[in-house]
């Protein structure tokens, strides 16, 4: 099989989607990072990471009604696939065995 490449904004997105369900949408997945991850991400790197994940095969999108509030202008939905979850999952495998060969000792933080 070949190895999947998934970086960790492109995972932390993936996830996000699913967290958000059906209402994962671009404002909704952004607020839920910056919230969730505390981190600050711009509108236009979470679009890329979008489009980039869906190039790759692990989302797909699709065009909500016209909304009113945001002048007839209508949201754009995604959903993760098959491929993105099975991504996901081979990520997680991956970061679980290395967490597992870590020895407790090395593991101790050293403060200075």
């Amino acid at each position: 099989m070949k190895r999947i490449n998934l970086g960790e904004f492109e995972e932390i997105a993936l996830l996000t989607v699913l967290v958000l369900g059906d209402n994962a949408y671009g404002v909704s997945i952004k607020t839920e990072i910056n919230m969730d991850g505390k981190r600050s991400i711009s509108r236009g790197a979470l679009h890329t990471a979008l489009s980039r994940l869906e190039d790759k095969g692990f989302l797909t999108s699709t065009q909500g009604d016209s909304i009113k509030s945001r002048k007839g202008m209508p949201r754009r939905y995604y959903q993760v696939t098959n491929k993105g979850k099975l991504a996901l999952q081979e990520v997680r495998e991956m970061r679980d065995a290395l967490w597992q060969r870590i020895p407790s000792v090395r593991m101790e933080l050293n403060y200075v």
